[in-house]
């Protein structure tokens, strides 16, 4: 019940955004054409490291549209309260910090969803031949696969503002993942078009494919069914993995408050 009413608070808090919501999925939109045309150009309307160009075209948009859904970058809230503070009545809750946060960045996606995934899509399924899943399974991983990207890019950025409880500034490790993240993630190019040793090492031993290269591959059926279930298998895993690391990473932090005094 707790974690559905500040998931609720979540979304109602970004639901107060209205102007930058439409700023926004605005510009989502236009750079979703400009990547369209790019990728279909350099496709040459050829298939390209496995996609047809209606597959890249679907790739194209929904990667714009999750944008604000999986939200790889933003603002590094968590360091701010730990630099100022705050953060210790954060640790007075009875609610663990972890969890609590993650229920708000939850209803902080569906808000996208809603309004910041749907106007790039249309807007892409207007202008452009977009690719329609043919088996009946694939909408529902796609939904499954899109909430353990959330899942998993929480905890990324949470591990990143976390690095302030020992650096304080963090301008240098969020300044990494802002440039590191979006490359190996699959935003801005589909890792399929990477030599194939490269791509096994980045899907089996980091989880940053699984925010969009992931979902993205599910949507436009890409592989046959079985390896469908094992990237959202796969997924799963590291949803897990990287949400018990923050636990333990909070654990330490909380002790190393202690340790300073907090």
């Amino acid at each position: 019940m707790t974690f559905w009413v500040i998931a609720v608070s979540g979304f109602r808090r970004y639901a107060t955004y209205r102007q930058a919501t439409v700023a926004g999925a605005f510009t989502n939109t236009v750079f979703g054409f400009l990547r369209c045309y790019l990728f279909l150009a350099v496709a040459g309307g050829a298939v390209t490291g496995g996609y047809a160009p209606e597959q890249l075209a679907t790739f194209v948009w929904f990667g714009q549209g999750l944008l604000a859904v999986v939200l790889l970058w933003g603002a590094p809230e968590l360091a701010d309260r730990i630099r100022t503070g705050e953060v210790v009545s954060d640790l007075l809750r009875p609610v663990d910090p972890v969890h609590s946060m993650l229920a708000a960045d939850l209803g902080r996606a569906w808000h996208a969803v809603l309004t910041r995934c749907l106007p790039p899509v249309l807007a892409g399924a207007l202008f452009f031949d977009l690719y329609l899943p043919v088996r009946w399974h694939t909408p529902p991983l796609f939904v499954i696969s899109v909430l353990f990207a959330v899942v998993i890019t929480f905890c990324c950025r949470f591990l990143v503002n976390s690095t302030a409880y020992w650096l304080l500034d963090v301008r240098g490790a969020v300044s990494l993942w802002t440039l590191g993240s979006g490359v190996v993630a699959g935003l801005y190019f589909p890792l399929r078009f990477l030599p194939e040793p490269a791509l096994l090492t980045l899907w089996l031993l980091t989880p940053l494919p699984s925010l969009f290269q992931a979902p993205l591959d599910v949507l436009v059926e890409r592989d046959p069914t079985p390896v469908q279930l094992g990237i959202v298998g796969l997924q799963a895993v590291w949803a897990v993995i990287m949400l018990l690391l923050c636990r333990l990473v909070q654990r330490r932090a909380e002790r190393r408050l202690v340790i300073q005094g907090g």
